[in-house]
């Protein structure tokens, strides 16, 4: 569960990966300099254009979540209590990773059950007993 999140949240990381790969993609060119004069010009050439291609699809993907981000149902997790958003039938809690659904056939009914014996249990403990 620690490193399962919201799919909002998912693309948001993929957006970062890729930043991240297209700057020291680009770095990494530019060592060619340095390390091989003149000739490393075509290295660092080849490898900017790489890392500006990984940099603009990451500019795609930051939008593309931007997009789905403002269309996405917005609910209070019934675990941590904030707001958080939720793409499709099935998500995870942006702070809590509590997995949410809205579709009341995936919904769990284990908690109302449970909430249910423990309400009625602590009743029949404070009835008066029969003691003679």
């Amino acid at each position: 569960m620690l490193l399962k999140s919201s799919k909002i949240n998912e693309f948001r990381l993929w957006g970062l990966v890729l930043i991240l790969v297209g700057m020291g993609v680009m770095i990494l060119g530019t060592a060619g300099i340095v390390f091989w004069g003149q000739t490393g010009k075509v290295f660092a050439g080849i490898f900017m254009v790489i890392g500006m291609i990984a940099l603009l699809i990451s500019v795609g993907i930051y939008f593309w979540a931007g997009m789905l981000s403002t269309s996405a149902v917005m609910l209070i997790c019934p675990e941590c209590g904030r707001q958080t958003k939720i793409l499709g039938r099935t998500d995870r809690c942006m702070y809590c990773k509590t997995i949410l659904t809205l579709d009341a056939q995936n919904a769990t009914h284990g908690l109302d059950e449970q909430i249910q014996a423990e309400s009625a249990a602590p009743a029949k403990q404070d009835a008066p007993s029969s003691q003679g």
